[in-house]
This record gives C-alpha cells, structure tokens and sequence, in this order.
C-alpha cells in the first residue's frame, strides 16, 4: 500500500491506495506545532478509523505547502512505513514542463494536480482548486503548466469580513435561496457563494481567451468545490482526488 499526504494549510488530506485503487481518504486539521511522533500517532488511528492495517504500507508520497511541516511529516511517514518517502520537491522526476518565471516556485499541490490533469483528462485543462485559496491553473494543449490565478480562499473572506466589520456576524458556508440578499446572513452568503461561483465562471472565459482555444477540460478539486461548482455556469468535472492521484502518479515515475 501507499499513503499519499497532501499537506495543505488548513488540511492534510490522506488517501491510501492499494496499487490503483483508493481504499479511503481523510482529512485532518493542519497544526504545525505538532512533532513527528504524534503526527505517527495520528497517520496510524486514521488507519485504524477505516480498519486497514498500517502495518501492510509499504511506502509514501508527500506534496507540501507547509513548510514548517513537512520535515515531522516525513519523519511520521518513515516511523510509519519503515523508509523514507518521497517527498515532493525540485529533482523529484514529475514529466510536467512548467512554464512560468520561477519553476521552484510552484506549489506542489498545484504540480501533483497538474500531473494528475494531464494524465487523466483531454487538454488543455484548466483546474480550480477550492481551498484555503481559491487558485485556477492552466495545462496547455501539450501538458505544459501555463501559470494560474491565486485569489482569497471563501474561508478567508468570511473571516475578514466578520473581523474587519462591526455588524457583520460569522455564518456558515451554505447557498442562500436568493441571490438578492434582504438580510445580512443571506447578502454575506450571496457574496460568498454566488460571487464566487461567477469569478471561476469569469476566469475560465478570460484564460480561454488568452489560451486562443475553449479548454477541452475543466476540472474542479479543493474541500470546497462541490458546493461552489453547483452554482457555475460552466460545466465543471468534480474530482476530490486530483491531488492525491497526482502523487500516486509522480511517485511512480520516480520510484
């Protein structure tokens, strides 16, 4: 078996495959205070929470924007597993040309993403991930990374907007039956979900207009995509796993 960890801001998302087969994914809350002992700890109750054993993985891949965390997260993984995963960073083979000013730059959410669009879908694609940023990428019609926009994840607004106001409260995230708010919850959750769904909407017409071509694929992945994408125009393929089989996919090329 195979732990894939993707290491994000506000979640780490674990996914076990046996060969090509996902047997189950998870989420947990992203603490950075937490060592690599009790990082093992928790990599092995998730196991045992979806009743497989930890003893049969036999190896794992990790994407992280953590920085601080990514070193007690490969050390948890190898406690886990017995040797050290791959971990991905520059060197590490993923086939995926990247076409922007600093290639190191990228994030490897968004390359495990990208290699995973690239294999799986027509091109060119574009991708919109849903999380505590909201970011939509470009794979051009030969696989290449073309760039992406990056913009104020929906949990962030929410939280600016009911710190950085006097009378506005903190709501949940949920579509109002309107568009026309006539109150403040349903205005802010307008906002939140309309507006958002009409930015992707917008932001895919614009970047097919700069890729010369409609995209043959749109694709959305993030903890929050399927409540967005509901209120898209566009049609949208949803795929919560994206950036879990793209490092499945990356960790075979290179191992």
């Amino acid at each position: 078996m195979l732990l894939a960890i993707d290491a994000g801001n506000t979640n780490l998302t674990l996914g076990v495959f046996e060969k090509e087969q996902l047997l189950f994914r998870a989420r947990l809350a992203t603490d950075r205070s937490l060592t690599p002992d009790q990082l093992a700890m928790q990599l092995m109750d998730v196991f045992q929470l979806y009743h497989t054993d930890s003893a049969a993985c036999e190896d794992a891949v990790i994407g992280s924007v953590v920085s601080e965390l990514t070193g007690a997260l490969a050390e948890a993984a190898e406690k886990l597993t017995g040797r050290p995963p791959l971990v991905l960073a520059p060197g590490v083979k993923t086939h995926l040309n990247i076409r922007i000013d600093n290639p190191a730059q990228l994030g490897a959410d968004l390359i495990a993403a990208a290699v995973a669009a690239k294999t799986l879908y027509p091109l060119p694609c574009l991708i919109t991930d849903l999380g505590t940023a909201t970011k939509i990428s470009a794979i051009g019609p030969d696989g290449s990374f073309l760039g992406c926009s990056i913009s104020a994840g929906v949990g962030i607004s929410l939280e600016a907007m009911a710190a950085r106001t006097s009378q506005l409260p903190r709501i949940a995230f949920r579509a109002p039956p309107r568009c026309i708010g006539t109150n403040s919850i349903d205005s802010m959750q307008s906002g939140t979900v309309f507006g958002t769904a009409c930015m992707i909407d917008g932001m895919i017409a614009r970047m097919e207009q700069e890729l010369g071509q409609p995209a043959a694929t749109v694709i959305a992945t993030g903890g929050l995509a399927r409540d967005i994408i509901a209120h898209c125009q566009r049609v949208i393929i949803h795929n919560e796993d994206l950036t879990l089989l793209g490092l499945r996919e990356i960790y075979l090329k290179n191992r």
